[in-house]
């Protein structure tokens, strides 16, 4: 921990320590390992692990020389509920007050560096204003997603009304604590064939599952396996910054996982599950055994069906390498994507700086129609054709027209045709599930792998999470929902953790999601399938507003620009079990034209 007081405690399963952030590694995992990965002898189910098993941490306890202390406010200069960024010199911390007590605690969001101070405090946490990750304010522990480190949390004393707060100066330069976790500790060259935990797809559940098995004290082999050539990576990122290199993204690197013993095995296709024998094959005809399975396959992309389909030229958005490809073939030249989506819209402002005309092509009549509704697609529409995006609406590609090849024209079924050097596809996605149909892994018609509140699959054993799961959304009457978002991974990830330890846990966050898009953001949290209605607060045309999306009476989903922290606001009180009433909107929006949001952390409904 950051403080510095106390004399050392024998350490206990739940004691953290400063964990430096080593330098991200720039080299992959070579591929070459799959086929006889290291081999780890399982042990059942430890779940506590021992001192001598932990990795040492430079100066856990720092002396007084690494520490900083510094009287920081007067306690009457502090409210209930007030959260406020203090000054030690060696870098900054956010003091909290809740219920009478002071906490401090790290003063930025460990995801994207949010600064935590115009989040939202509920509850003993605070929310992030930026992407809705939550942190105890008593331990500075990560309790909702994204991201994967956790606060520090630092000392506070008060003497003669004054209030003290001491830390090491490491871990306020830091701004970030990596629990501590278990090794694995039974290695053997014997049983290479066979692994307690298999976790398929590395994406941020799969990750999250295995971190937080080695957080819950589980020491036992754990294998990563994923079709990418890459260790897990931020996905998210692709779209938004497709000049991105793969060690730019990585989520951790190289060092952690050996560390930790997290066997990540690359470029490595799963081909059968055999829920009988307990066995999984890989492509290349390796055999491995599993106690535990994590199916976390994501999803593929779709593509485009239409005549001249295999030119050259015509991407999906996978891969860092795909990312790379498009931005370097649209340099000063004609890009062209397909579909006006998230993925979409967000490739297609990314490029607008680099290529020479940019053009949308899109089957509805406005961009993110159904997931934003008209008027907030419009007006980001307008956002885009003012940065020289060219939108040809409602029509698709009909053809696909090649010089020597590649691609040169895109064909609309409206008869335009569009000049092309480089087309972007981003029509949607279908789990990536068929290598699981003769599995008895039950699937539903459209592939997804249907999951209990626990991320239990029809098999005992066999957990999914990730973009390919329907599962129980608790807020809303536990309707079974696919929700392909990066932040509601993160948590099925840990929840198949706790469950795989049985831990009995429940999924129950609030779905969470963000773009951007021309350096704004724009944040959007519940689940707005099926909006009956929009009610808009703010201004549209500055794209400084908030909009509620409501089904009957009642509120589903909000989304924002420039209106911070309001979806993050919602999203608190909705995490709460608090329903929010579309009157309650109304009426608070015909009394206060100032934008005060104050009422929603008040006694509702």
């Amino acid at each position: 921990m950051g403080g510095c007081f106390s004399k050392p405690k024998p350490v206990e399963l739940k004691i953290e320590v400063v964990l430096p952030e080593k330098e991200r590694g720039k080299e992959e995992l070579s591929a070459s390992g799959k086929g006889s990965p290291r081999a780890y002898q399982g042990n059942g189910t430890a779940r506590h692990f021992h001192t001598e098993e932990r990795l040492p941490a430079p100066h856990p306890y720092p002396g007084a020389q690494d520490c900083v202390e510094a009287a920081v406010c007067h306690v009457k200069d502090f409210e209930n509920g007030q959260m406020r960024e203090v000054e030690l010199g060696w870098g900054k911390v956010l003091l909290v007050k809740d219920n009478g007590e002071f906490h401090a605690l790290g003063h930025k969001c460990p995801h994207y560096g949010a600064p935590l101070v115009k989040g939202v405090l509920s509850r003993g946490r605070v929310r992030c204003p930026w992407h809705g990750a939550c942190f105890n304010i008593s331990t500075g522990d990560l309790e909702d997603f994204p991201g994967l480190d956790s606060l520090h949390k630092f000392q506070v004393k008060i003497e003669k009304e004054k209030v003290y707060v001491r830390a090491s100066k490491q871990a306020l330069q830091l701004q970030r604590r990596t629990k501590v976790m278990a090794k694995c500790i039974s290695p053997s060259a014997g049983h290479s064939g066979s692994t307690n935990v298999l976790i398929v797809g590395a994406g941020a559940a799969g990750l999250v599952c295995a971190e937080t098995l080695r957080q819950e004290g589980f020491s036992d082999r754990i294998v990563l396996c994923t079709l990418d050539r890459h260790l897990p990576y931020d996905r998210p990122k692709l779209s938004k910054s497709l000049d991105a290199q793969p060690e730019q993204l990585a989520l951790r690197p190289k060092e952690f996982f050996r560390a930790y013993g997290i066997e990540v095995l690359t470029e490595a296709q799963v081909v059968t599950v055999d829920v009988r024998n307990k066995k999984v094959v890989f492509k290349d005809g390796f055999k491995l055994e599993y106690s535990k399975l994590l199916l976390a396959p994501g999803s593929s992309p779709k593509t485009l069906s239409c005549k001249g389909k295999e030119v050259e030229n015509v991407f999906t958005i996978r891969t860092p390498e795909d990312a790379n490809r498009v931005v370097r073939l649209a340099r000063g030249r004609n890009a062209v994507v397909v579909g006006a989506g998230f993925l979409g819209m967000e490739v297609a402002a990314y490029l607008t700086e680099k290529a020479h005309s940019v053009s949308v092509v899109e089957l509805e009549e406005t961009p993110f129609k159904r997931f934003l509704g008209e008027r907030v697609g419009r007006a980001l529409m307008k956002m885009f054709e003012n940065n020289r995006v060219k939108f040809y609406m409602q029509t698709e590609v009909s053809e696909l027209r090649a010089q020597e090849g590649k691609l040169k024209e895109v064909v609309l079924k409206s008869s335009k045709v569009v000049r092309a050097d480089v087309c972007v596809v981003g029509i949607g996605a279908v789990p990536a599930t068929g290598f699981l149909r003769q599995s008895g892994v039950g699937l539903d018609s459209r592939g997804f792998i249907p999951v209990n509140k626990m991320m239990q699959t029809n098999v005992p054993g066999v957990f999914a999470a990730g973009d390919a799961v329907t599962f129980p959304l608790a807020w809303r009457n536990n309707r079974k929902v696919n929700i392909p978002h990066w932040q509601m991974a993160h948590a099925q990830g840990r929840v198949v953790a706790q469950n795989m330890l049985a831990q009995e846990a429940e999924i129950s966050t609030v779905p969470y999601l963000w773009t951007a898009m021309f350096g704004k953001s724009l944040r959007y949290a519940g689940y707005g399938e099926g909006f009956d209605d929009v009610i808009i607060q703010g201004d549209l045309e500055e794209l400084k507003f908030v909009a509620f999306y409501t089904k009957g009476d009642e509120v589903i989903a909000v989304a924002s620009m420039n209106y911070d922290p309001i979806v993050s606001k919602v999203a608190e009180v909705l995490a709460s079990g608090r329903a929010i009433r579309k009157r309650e909107v109304e009426l608070f929006l015909l009394r206060s034209k100032t934008g005060d949001m104050s009422w929603l952390t008040g006694k509702g409904s």
